[in-house]
């Protein structure tokens, strides 16, 4: 394993902003993602933003890092993820 990967797979399984549950962003359901994305940011004690911001951080912090190598279904499951969290905390996209 590179040291890039590493690092990048170091953050999300033991990010100082919150701690994920195992799998997370595996779900083929975007609902499931944003929900526990949701739970993760609510009942973390380490966050330094609130909870609606560091589960968005952290969602697009791992859509960014796989960039390229994110298979296009994925990708889709997790755009999705991002307005099923905006709809879990009250804020849909202004048309």
């Amino acid at each position: 394993m590179t040291a890039r990967k590493k690092w990048s797979a170091d953050v999300t399984g033991h990010s100082d902003a919150m701690d994920l549950e195992d799998h997370v962003f595996e779900s083929d359901e975007a609902k499931k993602i944003a929900a526990s994305l949701k739970r993760s940011a609510e009942h973390s004690d380490r966050r330094k933003a609130e909870p609606f911001q560091s589960a968005m951080s952290m969602l697009n912090f791992y859509i960014n890092r796989a960039g390229s190598n994110l298979p296009d279904e994925r990708r889709k499951v997790l755009e999705k993820a991002k307005d099923e969290l905006r709809a879990a905390f009250g804020r849909e996209k202004q048309d």
